[in-house]
């Protein structure tokens, strides 16, 4: 099974000498930087299998086919699920994974809209339990299954998302009504509190002022419309996905399809942990090494916490990095009597609590490297032999 998904980082300063790097839709909200976007595969695991960068005003749904080709091509073809979001994949490639030639599996997210569209089909079938707060309707459509799933969980943090939003809105509205501004700041302060609501705005129903006409308390009303805010939460907690694997157990697709947070963490850890975002370079070639070397570090993240899962459970590899990161490599020179160096490289003697580490992850300090000569250079001055 391969997880699939996409993200951006931004380049600091003007990016010009970098073809690739174009203004676009920010994951990192920073429109106003030019980015890249970067495409990454992973499995189920988290090991990262391959990875892609693509200008910054790449569209999610132009990117799929390309790395159906690129996986095959690399290994072969074999019989891979693919686990995506629901904005990556269109119909048309849909359609081609479904090609017996082709044999290629997919489990992915449908839009909001296609609950409602398939209403019929699922309003009248009984859930199924997969777990405590989950349950499942299957229904099949044109050779798909489609798993309509309902999370209490979910269902309780969109509905108190949703709240919070329309109670900031209406809280704003109230203050509004009460100062009675003049009709165009008005109208500014009312498009500022939309852009903060987001959707919750479509839940409040506004009355304003005409123009030329004064605002009161009477020209400017606005009331919550209660029955849709209604129907919007009876839809919370539901997402409905859609498979090629029309044999396979609807509570197995729901588990594989919440694997998609491995991907996340991985977005997360690259741009956080690995210095993947922001970029500083102003050279393609430069941008490239940068993200390659970010891709190999996750690599070796990934082996880390492996590691860690087996033989010390509880521990994150960033917690890990950081205790042992304190035992440090040195040079301690010495000056000889025919103007040589004396060099003995020397790490640092690991404390109790590193030392417990080291044993846990069953790993050994190499000993200490031996001594060299080398000429004295202009990296060590006369002024060093004055102690």
């Amino acid at each position: 099974m391969l997880l699939y998904d996409l993200t951006s980082t931004y380049i600091e300063g003007e990016g010009e000498q970098i073809p690739k790097a174009k203004y676009g839709y920010s994951r990192d909200k920073r429109f106003d930087c030019r980015q890249v976007v970067i495409g990454l595969v992973i499995t189920r695991e988290g090991w990262p299998l391959a990875y892609e960068v693509m200008e910054g005003n790449t569209s999610d749904r132009t990117t799929l086919r390309g790395f159906l080709q690129q996986i095959e091509a690399a290994h072969g073809k074999a019989q891979r699920v693919w686990l995506m979001d629901r904005g990556i994949p269109t119909e048309e490639v849909l359609a081609e994974m479904r090609d017996p030639e082709r044999a290629v599996c997919y489990l992915v997210g449908t839009p909001r809209g296609k609950i409602r569209q398939y209403e019929k089909k699922w309003l009248e079938l009984p859930w199924q339990k997969v777990r405590e707060s989950v349950e499942v309707k299957l229904f099949a459509d044109a050779g798909e299954l489609f798993v309509l799933a309902k999370s209490e969980g979910r269902r309780a943090k969109e509905t108190a998302m949703r709240r919070r939003r329309v109670a900031r809105l209406l809280w704003k509205l109230r203050t509004l009504r009460r100062s009675c501004p003049a009709r165009d700041p008005l109208l500014l302060r009312i498009g500022a509190a939309k852009k903060d609501a987001g959707r919750a705005y479509g839940f409040v129903q506004i009355r304003l002022p005409k123009q030329g006409e004064q605002v009161t308390r009477q020209s400017f009303t606005f009331r919550l419309n209660k029955d849709k805010l209604k129907n919007a939460e009876w839809r919370d907690g539901h997402y409905l996905l859609r498979s090629n694997l029309v044999g396979e157990d609807p509570a197995v697709l729901w588990e594989r399809y919440v694997q998609l947070t491995q991907i996340e963490a991985a977005f997360k850890a690259l741009k956080s942990e690995l210095g993947l975002r922001p970029i500083h370079h102003q050279l393609e070639h430069r941008v490239e090494a940068h993200i390659l070397v970010a891709f190999l570090a996750y690599g070796l993240l990934v082996t880390l916490k492996n590691r860690l899962q087996a033989l010390a459970p509880g521990l994150t590899p960033k917690a890990v990095l950081e205790k042992l990161g304190a035992i440090q490599m040195l040079d301690v020179c010495f000056p000889t009597t025919d103007g040589r160096w004396l060099v003995m490289p020397r790490y640092t003697q690991p404390e109790p609590d590193q030392q417990i580490l080291l044993h846990r992850l069953k790993l050994c300090l190499p000993p200490q490297p031996p001594p060299r000569l080398q000429a004295r250079s202009a990296e060590f001055p006369a002024e060093a032999l004055r102690l």
